[in-house]
């Protein structure tokens, strides 16, 4: 009989305890806690989010190039372009370094500088709209690479245009934004520091 009162009250006594942890987790009095050396794990996590394209601009532009002929006369061509940019954050080069904890549950990340990862035109959206030599040179034959040549000086036009449009700035915000999100669903409140 004294077996039975004893295994009651240590099935009481253990369903205290689980109760009190419980409450002592809802009230997050007892927590897992992360300190920097945690941070490989959560660097691996962030990682996993590779090269974060955080925004994408689209610019059209008129391009026009015009190139001397030898010995007298000229070439232009006028190219309508719409040109896509990708800005973000290459996550690949953070280092455990670059999380620092300030308790349990909190980590600032030092975020590298956003960047342009990549600029290309819609070729779909990309045509030549007027190509000509001058009237009275019509033996001067047309240059098979004027075309690449205003290619290249439209994807110069529109990396300038998204980068005098902020789209560093916007991509830098996107990217805090996201890894917030991403950590916070594990429970890890995130700030940044500007790289």
């Amino acid at each position: 009989m004294t077996w039975k009162a004893l295994a009651v009250t240590a099935s009481s006594v253990l369903a205290a305890l689980l109760v009190a942890a419980g409450i002592a987790v809802y009230h997050g009095t007892l927590r897992y806690g992360l300190s920097d050396a945690s941070a490989p794990a959560v660097l691996h996590e962030i990682e996993r989010l590779n090269q974060l394209v955080t925004v994408k601009y689209t610019v059209s532009r008129v391009v026009s190039v015009t190139e001397p002929k030898t010995p007298f006369g000229e070439e232009s061509i006028l190219l309508m372009v719409e040109g896509q940019a990708l800005a973000g954050v290459d996550l690949t080069c953070l280092t455990a370094d670059d999380l620092r904890f300030s308790h349990s549950r909190a980590v600032t990340v030092h975020l590298p500088r956003p960047k342009l990862l990549h600029v290309f035109l819609n070729e779909k959206r990309t045509k030549v709209w007027d190509r000509r030599i001058t009237w009275w040179t019509p033996w001067v034959p047309y240059d098979p690479d004027l075309e690449h040549k205003a290619r290249l000086s439209a994807l110069d036009d529109v990396r300038g245009a998204a980068l005098e449009m902020g789209i560093l700035a916007e991509a830098q915000r996107n990217a805090e934004h996201a890894i917030d999100e991403f950590l916070r669903a594990s429970g890890i409140e995130a700030t940044f520091k500007a790289g």
